[in-house]
């Protein structure tokens, strides 16, 4: 497996994009204003996009890579969330008001997009690719997802704050090598963290020692105009776990 970084920031400007990683050619993990950065070509081989949540910063893209593409493929693209996270696609994007709603374009039988519900702990296996949605915390129903080539994981943590049962399942994955994991805000704006459900460096030092597994550390979602601040919060508190600033552009083999 290989997963490419088109965007890890909380926010954008001053080149930030927000969440979007591209698994080998085909899949898309989160579809935040990342995947913008992707040619035309790149775009038509995408067949699936994994959704951890609702949020704007996650799904932007989707609407225009499918009103992109959609004509130049021979098949649907398959976005797959949680059932109450396509509802919210469904009733509140894809609604022929904000935008058309793709899995009726052309048609039914043959339309530009389709749904496809996933559960926690109900793996996804596209070609011996093992994607299987892990417990989040956050406003709306959300996930995280583990990725498994067989030889090695990865888990993505997606938005998300306190979470035992994340770490009940981390702890399971022998292979585990990466861990890619949030923290939105510095300890100052923790209210702000605390009301969004997003970690903030001293609480995801804590949230760390219920890790059992021995993995590289990657923070994403930092908010933009306090990205050093928060990340310099972040080697303070969680030094000896060695984390590094999820960057753009990188990749990730396993």
């Amino acid at each position: 497996m290989r997963l490419k970084i088109l965007g890890c920031g909380g926010g954008i400007g001053g080149g930030w994009q927000t969440t979007a990683m591209l698994l080998d050619e085909d899949i898309l993990i989160d579809a935040g204003t990342g995947v913008g950065s992707l040619s035309l070509d790149e775009l038509i081989k995408i067949d699936h996009i994994f959704v951890t949540h609702a949020h704007m910063d996650h799904v932007a893209f989707i609407p225009f890579l499918v009103d992109t593409v959609g004509f130049l493929r021979d098949k649907p693209v398959v976005v797959h969330a949680l059932r109450e996270t396509l509802n919210t696609l469904q009733e509140h994007l894809f609604n022929w008001q904000l935008w058309p709603d793709f899995t009726k374009i052309p048609n039914g039988d043959r339309p530009y997009m389709r749904y496809e519900a996933i559960r926690l702990a109900q793996t996804v296996d596209l070609d011996d690719r093992k994607i299987t949605p892990l417990p989040a915390n956050h406003t709306v129903p959300a996930v995280g997802f583990h990725l498994d080539s067989g030889r090695a994981s990865l888990v993505f943590s997606g938005d998300t704050t306190t979470n035992d049962a994340l770490w009940v399942e981390i702890n399971k994955i022998s292979n585990l090598k990466y861990l890619i994991i949030e923290s939105a805000f510095c300890d100052q704006r923790k209210d702000i963290a605390i009301r969004s459900k997003h970690f903030y460096p001293s609480l995801l030092a804590t949230e760390l020692e219920k890790l059992k597994r021995t993995a590289e550390l990657y923070i994403t979602h930092l908010k933009p105009s306090e990205a050093e601040k928060i990340m310099a919060e972040i080697n303070q508190s969680l030094g000896k776990f060695r984390p590094q600033r999820l960057e753009n552009q990188q990749v990730f083999e396993f």
